[in-house]
């Protein structure tokens, strides 16, 4: 018979971690995570980080919650929870609308390319409207809160 041996899980001290680092950290999660692996990973049910994964990268343990989108994968701090579920909630809508109408769901010749809300509605794709504009990048037709130049 054999064993493996449990690796000895490492104490981290619980410290205030600015975003930045978390950004640094999940960058370097990201470059060890075998290609199969998605980084959703990083993201539990309510939409948090698993911290206790970028630990390692950290050397500790952030004392705030942060957030990801699911789709996107921004991170936001427990203040801006909202956004990345609301971030999550128009990209579906928008991947869904794009695949329904090979179009997108902008005011035609729009240059920034904002979500428009009404468009969505129509298909019965979201419910009710995020506080916040939204705007199509050009890369995969993912959705930003940062309005282009």
């Amino acid at each position: 018979m054999w064993f493996k041996k449990k690796k000895k899980k490492e104490k981290f001290p619980v410290r205030d971690v600015a975003i930045e680092e978390i950004h640094a950290a999940i960058h370097q999660y990201e470059k060890e995570l075998s290609e199969n692996i998605p980084l959703r990973v990083l993201i539990q049910e309510d939409g948090s980080l698993d911290h206790s994964l970028l630990a390692p990268f950290l050397k500790a343990i952030p004392k705030q919650t942060y957030y990801m989108s699911k789709e996107t994968y921004e991170v936001f701090t427990e203040d801006d929870k909202h956004l990345a579920e609301a971030l999550d909630i128009v990209q579906r809508a928008v991947d869904q609308y794009i695949s329904q109408t090979n179009s997108l769901p902008v005011i035609d010749h729009d240059p920034y390319q904002k979500v428009n809300f009404f468009k969505l509605e129509q298909l019965g794709l979201i419910k009710e409207r995020p506080d916040i504009d939204f705007y199509i990048s050009d890369l995969e037709h993912l959705v930003t809160m940062e309005k282009p130049d």
